[in-house]
């Protein structure tokens, strides 16, 4: 990680602030006193120049207008402002009231910055500071550091909030991973993002928006605004974001004022949802985007809001955000998929400009592995990417190598998808792998090992941008079809053959049966159970003893070994229960492959459940840009040579069942990638291992002596 000079420094002098609270506040807590704070230093050393002209103007306004926010922003500045003429180092000064100072200085923020420092939970904090004797000393620590912009950087700033977060959150146990995403892989992210637009966004003053729907302390957002300004200093790039967490929220939307842009863009709540007043839902409902970025959390279950997610799938399908399924309730990283989709913008091609594209969006997110293939065909993760790959919206995935991030060591995969493709990628879709392209860190970072320089952030950009004119040679780049994903799950039947034989096994698995074991369950009402019992367990015995006896039987048909059994039952005079009976004939039944074919009643013959298969069938060119019509032609035909060619030469009389056939989409991308390694030569292992036993002997020699 490239970190500004100083960053170390000014992270060792906050963290020492956690030396104090030893005792008093328990270690997971320490970020919940330590962030607000710092957060309000940054915001008060961004005001400092300003302060006497705001206060001025407060003065002069006092009583004479409702509104005073608009004039008293405009004399500060800033997106925030603070009216009371106290700061930090003035609180330090009246040690008796400092905490009632503290409370007064706050009230004199601007609502928005209020907002956020209570999202923190700040007033809590200083109660038990205050009683626990710590508040004086915390606030004159925090005194003492300069946080202005000046001094810290907001990219600097931002790699201070990341390490404190990333510190708490080791030692309260949560996962790293949700908060804040390498700089790096953002990086990355943005510059395959914004690559193809370099056009459209060279003009004079271009103004884009990018959103963010789990944007945690803002990373991915302030990453892609630098790198457009460095594209085009006259660009903006409005950054719209969400954040479920409080206090990542609040650190991002103080990094938003401090930079003086609009921090209500960066709405409170669960992006998944709809919500309401008491649970804040989708923060932008309704409004669309030209870029999107995210990183969702990895494997984190949705079954808190499960309910929500469905009944907006029952009741609005394709109309809402989740129309083309939903995936397991233990991974919700393919909703964020689907939300993001939601908030593309519609494309408007522009005949004089047919090598530029207007309108549309264009989007990367971080998956882990298993929204590649996770789920069977026909369930809703393979639906999902179905959806994605007939509407052409994948553009390309690259393949991050492992160790990258701060929570986990899994393999990591960046999905860029757009609605907007030129002409020579419809249809297509890119897969680079990358796995190999990094550079290790002195000292690791959490799990975090790995990072991509900025040659490697370059060199992997230009291969994406390059890939439809590569080398085919060129192992890191596949250029593949839509339908190189797709497959047909076809169901392959046998011709059920079977035999009835009560053997061993047969009488074995019918004692153990529910329907043999409950039936000395004596009913309700019965006068006298003990004489029940034994009545049943007597017919039980008389009954076992008629099994064994019909041992070595066999009969061709279900019904022969029914009346078999019957008049077996009858010549004992006993009554036994239907289900048993039926228990007794399914023990029986036998897979047999001489014996006839067993037909229905049209003579049709039935399927063996025991013999059943599932085979995946390639689709054909072009399959996804065929009707409805055409593509259930299709799926028959390539199904009849599947069967001809791959099963009826091994399994005469097989055949499908048509009606289970189901789509299938998933991209393996690491069976693309695979290299096959020819095993090593035999005589090169002998004399491998002649050598091996001529050092091992020379050992036990010297130990003999």
């Amino acid at each position: 990680m490239n970190q500004a000079k100083g960053f170390g420094d000014k992270v060792a002098f906050i963290w020492s602030v956690a030396d104090l609270l030893r005792g008093d506040f328990k270690a997971h807590e320490y970020g919940q006193v330590i962030l607000p704070f710092v957060v309000l230093r940054r915001l008060e050393c961004a005001l400092e120049s300003t302060k006497p002209a705001v206060l001025a103007k407060a003065a002069e306004l006092t009583g004479k207008f409702d509104n005073v926010e608009p004039l008293l922003l405009h004399e500060a500045r800033e997106r925030f402002y603070n009216t009371s003429p106290l700061d930090l180092t003035s609180i330090l000064q009246d040690p008796p009231h400092v905490a009632a100072n503290l409370r007064t200085y706050l009230a004199g923020f601007s609502p928005g910055a209020q907002e956020v420092l209570d999202r923190y939970g700040f007033e809590e904090k200083v109660v038990r500071l205050d009683k626990a004797g710590l508040l004086y000393q915390v606030i004159g620590k925090f005194a003492e550091i300069d946080l202005s912009v000046t001094a810290v950087s907001n990219d600097t700033m931002g790699y201070i909030f990341e390490e404190l977060l990333r510190r708490f959150s080791e030692m309260s146990n949560e996962t790293a991973g949700e908060h804040f995403t390498p700089r790096e892989v953002i990086r990355l992210m943005v510059n395959v993002l914004l690559a193809p637009d370099s056009k459209v966004l060279s003009g004079q003053k271009p103004i884009r928006t990018i959103y963010d729907p789990a944007c945690g302390t803002g990373g991915m957002l302030t990453v892609a605004q630098e790198h457009l300004i460095s594209m085009n200093p006259n660009a903006e790039l409005v950054a719209y974001g969400q954040e479920l967490n409080p206090e990542t929220w609040a650190i991002c939307r103080s990094d938003l004022m401090i930079k003086g842009q609009d921090p209500a863009l960066i709405a409170l709540g669960n992006s998944l949802i709809v919500g309401g007043d008491e649970r804040p839902g989708d923060g932008h409902p309704g409004e669309h985007f030209d870029y999107l970025l995210a990183n969702p959390p990895f494997g984190v279950d949705w079954n808190k809001y499960a309910d929500d997610v469905r009944e907006e799938y029952s009741k609005l399908g394709f109309d809402g955000r989740y129309g083309p399924g939903l995936p397991r309730v233990s991974d919700g990283s393919m909703l964020f998929l689907l939300h993001m989709i939601s908030k593309f913008k519609p494309v408007a091609d522009d005949p004089k400009t047919p090598d530029i594209i207007e309108g549309g969006s264009r989007m990367g997110i971080v998956l882990s592995g298993s929204p590649l293939f996770a789920g069977s065909a026909g369930g809703g993760e393979s639906e999902i990417r179905r959806f994605i790959l007939e509407n052409d919206l994948l553009e390309g995935i690259i393949a991050l190598p492992d160790t990258m991030f701060y929570n986990t060591g899994i393999n990591t995969y960046v999905w860029i998808l757009t609605n907007r493709k030129t002409s020579d990628r419809c249809g297509k879709v890119v897969l680079l792998d990358a796995r190999e392209m990094f550079t290790k860190m002195p000292r690791s970072l959490g799990a975090k090992r790995k990072t991509i320089s900025e040659t490697q952030i370059d060199e992997v950009t230009q291969l994406y941008v390059d890939a439809l004119l590569l080398d085919s040679d060129d192992y890191r780049v596949k250029v593949l079809e839509r339908e190189d994903f797709g497959f047909q799950r076809i169901t392959v039947e046998q011709p059920l053959r079977r035999h009835w034989a009560i053997d061993g096994a047969a009488i074995d698995a019918i004692r153990h049966d529910k329907a043999w074991t409950s039936w000395g369950i004596p009913p309700k009402g019965i006068d006298d159970p003990a004489t029940y019992l034994h009545d049943i367990e007597s017919v039980q015995l008389r009954f076992l003893e008629i099994l064994k006896s019909m041992k070595d039987t066999v009969e061709e048909t279900e019904t022969g070994l029914r009346r078999r059994l019957i008049a077996a039952i009858n010549d004992a005079d006993l009554s036994i229960a239907e289900k048993v009976l039926k228990l007794v004939v399914s023990s029986a039944a036998q897979t047999d492959p001489g014996a006839p074919i067993i037909t229905d009643r049209k003579g049709h013959p039935l399927p063996d459940p025991e013999q059943r298969d599932q085979e995946n069938v390639p689709l054909r060119a072009d399959f996804l840009n065929l009707d409805e019509d055409e593509r259930k032609a299709a799926l028959i035909a390539d199904a009849d040579d599947y069967l001809q060619t791959e099963i009826l030469p091994w399994s005469p009389g097989a055949w499908v069942d048509y009606s289970r056939t189901k789509l299938g989409f998933e991209i393996p991308f690491t069976r693309h990638f695979y290299l096959y390694t020819p095993p090593r030569d035999v005589a090169e292992i002998d004399i491998e291992l002649d050598n091996i036993e001529v050092q091992i002997r020379s050992l036990m020699d010297g130990l003999v002596r």
